[in-house]
């Protein structure tokens, strides 16, 4: 009986948590839905912006912008995009992963002369990080309660002013970029100083000229239009990095409560099992007392 009753209670208990598992699936899908939304509405303009920087400024000799100048990276701010809460699989383990490999590879000089900083937006990177012996120079974790592109500037801000002053030499943020609900792709990505076009995109923004000439009209300058673009299309990118993280993280959690709920209804069936096979063996024994003890009655 003491048996059964354990059975009986773990049976309750797993029905609970798939039920639970079931409930944050379905939040976590509503929610994916209108972080996908965002990101897919965000990447045709940013690309866009990026071309337009690319195109424009091939034809400027040299940018002045304080934000294109590449130093020597003595100092570096890595910014690490998580999530403010877990259950949802591997999502910001490999977040810290691929931080952790910048640091103690790419960077281990830096972080060694404790030149290396970091600013955390999500409670999970912040949190593994300000515990250890990391400089964390801010948390951002309250972005995701209100996510939008003016929050997200304000701290694209304070990091551009700081790279302007010197205090940084390179920025890199490391996010998992949205593929689908089921795939997060790892991004190490540096978003100062801003990268020249790379060369495939050169090529492919003179190809397309050739094929149908693009002529912008510009004003005031080219130059003035360069200084008011870059600017922009930095805090561009932390922005889509910070909305990819989002549709990455309830991507990843509703796929973590799907196989948990997966995982509990295969548990319930083994456990109900258990349970059946124990009554059916308890039942047997009483059968077999009774009997037994009807059988020494008679012979009595």
């Amino acid at each position: 009986m003491a048996n059964l009753k354990e059975v009986r209670n773990r049976i309750t208990s797993v029905s609970s948590t798939q039920q639970i598992t079931k409930a944050m699936k379905m939040v976590s899908a509503a929610k994916l839905k209108r972080a996908t939304n965002a990101i897919l509405q965000l990447r045709p303009y940013a690309n866009k912006l990026r071309d337009i920087l690319a195109d424009v400024s091939a034809s400027v000799e040299g940018s002045n912008s304080p934000f294109t100048v590449d130093r020597e990276p003595n100092k570096v701010l890595i910014v690490v995009v998580s999530s403010n809460r877990g259950l949802a699989g591997a999502f910001n383990a490999n977040v810290i992963k691929t931080t952790n490999n910048l640091i103690f590879n790419k960077y281990a000089e830096q972080h060694a002369k404790g030149n290396l900083s970091i600013i955390g937006i999500g409670k999970k990177g912040y949190d593994f990080y300000s515990k250890r012996s990391f400089n964390v120079i801010a948390n951002h974790s309250d972005l995701f309660s209100d996510l939008n592109f003016g929050s997200v500037s304000l701290v694209t801000e304070f990091i551009m002013e700081q790279f302007k002053e010197g205090n940084f030499d390179r920025v890199e943020v490391v996010y998992n970029q949205f593929k689908n609900a089921a795939v997060q792709e790892l991004t190490a990505e540096q978003i100062l100083p801003l990268l020249p076009p790379a060369e495939e995109n050169i090529q492919h923004t003179h190809k397309a000229k050739i094929e149908a000439e693009v002529d912008y009209i510009i004003e005031p300058s080219k130059e003035k239009i360069i200084e008011e673009l870059i600017p922009k299309a930095i805090k561009i990118q932390l922005y889509k990095a910070v909305l990819d993280s989002n549709a990455s993280e309830h991507g990843a959690r509703m796929t973590a409560m799907d196989k948990a709920t997966e995982n509990a209804g295969d548990l319930l069936k083994s456990l109900k099992l258990s349970y059946n096979q124990a009554r059916q063996a308890a039942i047997t024994t009483e059968l077999t007392e009774i009997v037994s003890g009807a059988a020494a009655l008679s012979n009595g």
